[in-house]
């Protein structure tokens, strides 16, 4: 069999390992160099290219279904619990809690949960929206585990490493948010992210208040495209008597786009962490499609106001 074998970034330091045990079962083997950014991104290009029979995607579990024969190995990892008992004081006075983690720590999310419990805590676990499979599992784009028992619990607790998927939590919710990160050996409240993110993107809308010319951004990659929505923001763009054009890569290099010098604003229609975590990475505004209506709006009522300005002239007897 001709396999493809794809490595996140943190994995790829395992590939030669696999490739060389799947060889020895006999197996014609070939390593994916590309970055991935998750299941939403296999490298379904490359495995096509050189007509692999299969394409092993590791470090991930299923995002959707895709047209090719791929397999998932999430990689489980077993992270200490060492931490637990220190997280007990900042969690004192929250009595009902939510616990959300990664695929990577998935297994371990019941070993936390009895934790929690055997100290007096109730336990909530949430389901995701879609993308990710598993309850309490968190992604960059699915926070529903999380966000789904957001009015029931008094905070939610993140355990596993990096700050990547609980930011992303806790911008789609409104309870004290705590990261339990049993690698860094930290316990931390992070909700005042909260404002911060909030004011950026206050500064992004106010920013785009004077763009006439938008470009969104289309990704190619399996589990970003998303075409209808770009679409839909240009009809919405043109009918507000502004222009806009739809800008189609796989992964955007934002010197290229910083390049694009007559566009003044760029919407987001692939992974929505694009106009969260790299909007100082674009000279102009980078825009989520909810930011994108909310400028379209004030820009309509700016026009309105300016429109039924009593005449200065008229006032005059």
């Amino acid at each position: 069999m001709r396999i493809l074998l794809q490595f996140p970034e943190g994995l790829k330091q395992k590939a030669l390992e696999h490739a060389k045990r799947m060889e020895a079962e006999g197996n014609e083997v070939f390593i994916s160099a590309s970055p991935t950014f998750g299941a939403c991104d296999l490298a379904l290009d490359e495995a096509r290219n050189i007509k692999a029979d299969k394409l092993v995607h590791f470090g991930h579990a299923e995002f959707h279904k895709v047209d090719f024969n791929v397999e998932y190995v999430p990689y489980p990892i077993d992270a200490p619990l060492d931490l637990l008992p220190k997280s007990l004081e900042a969690l004192n006075g929250y009595s009902t809690i939510s616990l959300v983690t990664t695929i990577q720590h998935i297994h371990q999310l019941e070993a936390v949960k009895a934790f929690y419990e055997s100290n007096g805590k109730k336990v909530v676990i949430g389901r995701p929206y879609g993308f990710a499979k598993r309850p309490g599992q968190i992604l960059g784009c699915d926070i529903g585990s999380a966000a789904s028992v957001d009015r029931t619990v008094d905070a939610h607790v993140y355990f596993g490493g990096g700050m990547f998927h609980p930011l992303g939590a806790l911008l789609n919710t409104t309870k004290p948010f705590f990261v339990v990160e049993p690698f860094e050996n930290k316990v931390e409240r992070i909700d005042g992210y909260r404002d911060t993110y909030r004011k950026r993107s206050r500064g992004k809308v106010m920013r785009a208040l004077k763009s006439c010319r938008f470009g969104i951004l289309v990704s190619t990659k399996n589990g970003q495209h998303n075409m209808n929505l770009a679409r839909i923001a240009k009809g919405m763009i043109e009918r507000a008597g502004l222009s806009a054009e739809i800008l189609v890569a796989n992964t955007f290099d934002f010197m290229s786009l910083n390049n694009m010098l007559e566009f003044d604003a760029f919407v987001n229609t692939a992974c929505p962490r694009l106009a969260i975590d790299d909007i100082e990475r674009t000279r102009a505004p980078l825009l989520s499609a909810n930011e994108l209506a909310e400028v379209l709006r004030y820009k309509a009522e700016l026009i309105t106001q300016k429109n039924c300005a009593p005449n200065k002239d008229s006032q005059n007897p």
